[in-house]
């Protein structure tokens, strides 16, 4: 293993922090495409299965409801693998608790694809998604270990083009897919995929935490930490802010087949291109935030915005799908959610930046805590969508509402961005 703030010739990412990550920033493109890779692993797991859930309800002989609950599942084992990955990784570094939740990913994903039932299929489902939490929260943590400030800021959109290459083309793999083979082939390419991305981190992820900064204590001081940030009003403030507004986007990931295909009559491959022309909107806004405004606009400027568009977007879909404005075709709900998911781009790279700025000292706790609330806000998030039957999208429409006002609450009531707030560093 290199030497801190060292790079390897073979151009492995390397230890490094704030102050001496130099020579680390020069594999740059090579940190985009790893820390990439890791972040894209949840929406692969989520989209690509997402053209696949009637053709699941139907095979399983399950009602919706219930397969929505593999997703459920799924999102409920990332946000409790991160409270456990997290502080692991501030104890031992970030590469070793890594690895091992890619192999056990990788043979969950595996598993998932024999399932002869929805009860094992959530199971599973729960087990991918534990495992695969590993990669969500030490990528932000490898980020916090590298960069500070503003640079912060702009990495995270940088990563964003990146991971949001995953959900443009994972529905548009899946709708192809189901094509040639039934869903169970999806999980066949999500366990390739894994083995792939396991072969990369080993190969190419050095440690970025040298052992002088490691958290030295057990659990018990792992609480202590977590106490100790969510005490923290701004950090709290962010933290709820940004999951919130992830449950506004996951309730469209989850109800967006049945609406699009059940109620709208499109086809798996146009639900597809809709999904990935909505991530594409995400993709787009997020290197305008990295390349335009950052640096000239106040990341609480850019994340206000974000903020006050969803709840907009969400007040139309409500308004449209409810029937205030009459009967509305496809295109008009297909316009509302672009704007919502464009929106995205300003909410997620800012909320996760502010926070952890205020956290140097404890970046894997402080990132499992932001991806656990994010996750845990959208698992209560996704059953609502479907609570009134597979004829109607207002339950979507009411749950994106909600998250969002919501969400715009607790940044303005607990972060208080018109006075400034000071960075906490202890």
């Amino acid at each position: 293993m290199p030497e801190s703030g060292q790079t390897t010739t073979q151009g492995h990412i390397s230890s490094g922090s704030p102050a001496n990550g130099v020579a680390a920033r020069r594999a740059g493109l090579l940190v985009t495409l790893v820390l990439g890779g890791l972040t894209a692993l949840p929406p692969l797991s989520m989209d690509m299965y997402l053209p696949a859930l009637p053709a699941v309800t139907e095979a399983l002989r399950s009602p919706a409801a219930t397969i929505q609950l593999t997703l459920t599942a799924c999102l409920a084992g990332m946000a409790l693998g991160q409270l456990v990955v997290g502080p692991m990784s501030d104890r031992w570094g970030r590469r070793r608790p890594l690895l091992i939740g890619m192999i056990v990913y990788v043979a969950a994903t595996a598993v998932c694809a024999l399932a002869p039932s929805a009860e094992l299929l959530i199971g599973f489902r729960l087990l991918q998604g534990l495992a695969g939490a590993a990669g969500i929260v030490i990528a932000r943590a490898v980020v916090r270990d590298l960069y500070d400030g503003v640079e912060m800021a702009r990495f995270f959109s940088t990563l964003m083009l990146i991971s949001g290459v995953a959900p443009i083309i994972a529905p548009l793999i899946g709708g192809q897919i189901l094509r040639i083979t039934d869903w169970r082939g999806v999980f066949h390419v999500l366990t390739l995929i894994g083995v792939l991305l396991t072969v990369v981190v080993w190969r190419f992820l050095d440690e970025t935490l040298p052992p002088e900064r490691r958290h030295v204590g057990g659990v018990g001081e792992a609480l202590r930490t977590m106490r100790g940030l969510l005490a923290d009003r701004v950090f709290t403030g962010y933290m709820l802010a940004g999951g919130l507004a992830f449950a506004a986007l996951f309730a469209y990931i989850s109800a967006s087949p049945f609406v699009v295909q059940e109620i709208y009559g499109a086809s798996p491959q146009t639900f597809s291109l809709l999904f990935g022309l909505n991530s594409i909107g995400l993709v787009a806004v997020g290197q305008v935030n990295g390349k335009l405004l950052v640096g000239r606009v106040s990341l609480d400027k850019a994340l206000g915005c974000g903020l006050c568009v969803i709840l907009l977007a969400s007040v139309a879909l409500l308004l449209m799908t409810s029937g205030v404005f009459g009967e509305v075709g496809l295109v008009p709900i297909a316009a509302g959610l672009f704007v919502l998911m464009s929106a995205m781009g300003l909410a997620m790279p800012n909320t996760n930046a502010q926070a952890l700025m205020r956290t140097p000292h404890a970046a894997g706790s402080a990132s499992a805590l932001l991806g656990t609330s994010s996750f845990l806000i959208g698992a209560v998030a996704s059953p609502l969508v479907g609570i009134a039957g597979e004829a109607t999208a207002v339950p979507m429409a009411v749950v994106q509402l909600v998250c969002a006002a919501a969400a715009l609450t607790c940044f303005l009531g607990l972060c208080r961005p018109w006075r400034g707030h000071q960075r906490k560093t202890a």
